[in-house]
């Protein structure tokens, strides 16, 4: 209809929001998928504007694979979402994990995301499809050597302190008011 497509044609363009991750071994910046998986973004965005993530650790790395963190107790186990507790798995077909520098949600299964995040060393297909993907580094790749290259224990985690100091939002479409804020259930009804 004619009202759908001038709100759509109205609607703020969030597509090249990006975020900087402040760490203790340097910076690592990142666009963010707002328009392919909105409540991803949404959530990632809220809890680091609210500042949950500073002074969080990265707590597994795994050379060759992975490096995880937004887990407030540090241990693996916690971290809530915006709304409270878990959310929804978001897949979208356009955001796979073909590339170093991928950050995707951590779960624990289908419909189980909270805070945890990771950012791949490698292209990893394999976590396609399970794991909603939802931005990639842009800049400091330098940094991520330095992280993945940290001596961990047998159980893949850091000797010494990976540690998220905080995360700059270089755009916030969150002030916008054309934009519906996101249940923990759904996508962002279109406002007429």
């Amino acid at each position: 209809s004619d009202d759908l497509q001038r709100v759509a044609e109205n609607a703020p363009q969030v597509e090249s929001m990006s975020v900087t991750l402040h760490t203790n071994l340097g910076d690592l910046k990142a666009e963010l998928f707002c328009d392919s998986v909105p409540r991803t973004t949404f959530n990632f965005l809220a809890l680091a504007a609210s500042g949950y993530y500073d002074g969080t650790l990265f707590h597994r790395n795994i050379k060759g694979f992975m490096v995880q963190g937004g887990d407030p107790t540090g241990a693996g186990k916690g971290g809530a979402s915006i709304w409270g507790g878990k959310f929804a798995d978001e897949i979208h077909p356009e955001n796979k994990h073909s590339a170093r520098g991928i950050l995707a949600m951590a779960n624990s299964g289908p419909n189980t995301n909270g805070s945890q995040f990771y950012i791949t060393y490698a292209k990893h297909p394999h976590l396609d499809n399970s794991y909603s993907v939802f931005g990639k580094l842009i800049d400091g790749f330098e940094t991520l050597n330095a992280i993945e290259r940290t001596p961990c224990n047998e159980k893949h985690r850091p000797l010494s302190e990976i540690r998220l100091e905080h995360v700059t939002i270089h755009a916030n479409p969150l002030a916008d008011q054309m934009i519906t804020f996101p249940s923990a259930t759904g996508a962002p009804d279109v406002q007429t």
